[in-house]
């Protein structure tokens, strides 16, 4: 059985992201239903020097539009980081599913060993296209998806695994 590129990062991306997004949904229902402020959990954190809800899945966003548009050899899109609701950050998502559905397909399965470079200066790393996906993208994106849905569960919302992991097709 061969790797595929395409087949290891766009569909897997859209998976957690289409979870993500319905996770966000169930969030908005329970502040609704308990009279919370949304800020309160688009703003809550696990611990004071780490992100909060808003930001972490604006970097789960990020990470996947970014593997993927590089995979494909293509620029990878700015955001402005501007979502304050429940409904703007699954917007974002929504955008960002659309822009990675959009990619050449050939491009991304055609990228195991195309050079990939992230960051400047100092920061600086050097991947092949399949190194990147595995042992940087992956790692940051699941990293960034898993603390959003963990600040939710840890603030009572009613989620689960099967939630997270959501549905292949």
């Amino acid at each position: 059985m061969t790797f595929s590129m395409y087949s290891s990062s766009v569909p897997v991306f859209r998976q957690v992201l289409t979870a993500l997004s319905s996770v966000l949904e169930k969030a908005e229902a329970h502040v609704i239903d308990r009279k919370i402020e949304p800020a309160a959990l688009l703003q809550a954190r696990l611990f004071p020097d780490m992100f909060p809800l808003a930001r972490q899945v604006q970097v789960a966003a990020d990470f996947a539009k970014g593997a993927c548009a590089r995979l494909a050899g293509a620029d990878v899109p700015k955001y402005d980081d501007v979502e304050n609701t429940f409904a703007e950050l699954r917007a974002r998502i929504a955008t960002t599913l659309a822009f990675i559905d959009g990619l050449d397909q050939e491009a991304i399965a055609a990228s195991a060993d195309r050079a990939i470079t992230t960051g400047s200066g100092e920061k600086t790393r050097h991947f092949t296209g399949q190194e990147y996906l595995l042992h940087y993208a992956y790692p940051h994106f699941y990293f960034h998806a898993t603390t959003a849905y963990a600040i939710l569960r840890h603030n009572g919302v009613d989620i689960g695994k099967k939630d997270f992991v959501g549905s292949y097709k």
